[in-house]
């Protein structure tokens, strides 16, 4: 097992080994929360109503906004409207 297996994908998003892991665990953390509000929202309908599509494009937003970021700063700002293209569907 080498050091690269660790470091190889939070290196190609910009961020530490350690960076990576707090922001997966943040984000894994609120998908669960999130998940469970909408399995109590599938019992009692009128709780939690926008909970799971308000957690849903919110965490996309940090997303797409990370990816964008890193998009400048490493590989020059004509790549971020290219990535921005894709993710509403104007590119495959």
């Amino acid at each position: 097992m080498s050091l690269s297996m660790f470091t190889e994908h939070p290196a190609s998003v910009g961020e530490t080994y350690l960076q990576h892991l707090w922001r997966a665990t943040c984000f894994g953390a609120r998908m669960v929360l999130c998940g469970l509000a909408c399995l109590v929202h599938g019992l009692l309908p009128f709780l939690c109503v926008r909970t799971g599509s308000r957690a849903i494009a919110t965490l996309h937003e940090q997303i797409v906004t990370h990816r964008d970021r890193r998009a400048v700063t490493v590989s020059g700002a004509e790549l971020a409207p290219a990535i921005v293209a894709r993710d509403v569907g104007l590119l495959s």
